[in-house]
């Protein structure tokens, strides 16, 4: 075995062992369910606008959930209405051994967030209290 080859195969080792298989296939599968829902959008309204924050894949690759910045049940019905046409886009795209069957829900750090934003604001906009007696400066 050449220097060379035994390199690339030590890199390639190295970087997979940082990034795993998995993540990488949530990656990819995010991209092109991402990029499917955009083109759907221009046809099917309750589509458009759609954010796909996340995809968490099974190890053995059979379920996927498509994690989504909200899903309300007009979207959940569009969603499940082009579940099949996602899927045979990840079919065409990605090159596995078996295709996910995907499923659809709203991201819960996307809540949590809105919920931490929302505690900031109202404490931003919340007016000073006076400080108590004792906690006044006293001179002296």
């Amino acid at each position: 075995m050449s220097r060379r080859s035994r390199d690339r195969r030590g890199a390639a080792g190295a970087g997979a062992d940082r990034y795993p298989r998995t993540a990488r296939v949530n990656e990819v599968l995010r991209e092109v369910v991402a990029d499917e829902l955009e083109r759907l959008g221009d046809e099917d309204g309750r589509l458009r606008l759609t954010t796909v924050t996340g995809v968490h894949t099974a190890p053995d690759l059979r379920h996927a959930v498509v994690f989504l910045d909200s899903l309300s049940e007009a979207r959940r019905a569009g969603l499940d209405g082009q579940r099949v046409h996602l899927q045979a886009a990840i079919a065409r795209q990605v090159r596995l051994k078996r295709t996910p069957r995907l499923s659809f829900e709203a991201d819960p750090a996307v809540a949590s967030g809105e919920r931490v934003e929302s505690v900031l604001r109202g404490l931003h906009h919340r007016e000073p209290h006076p400080a108590a007696p004792d906690e006044e400066d006293h001179d002296g």
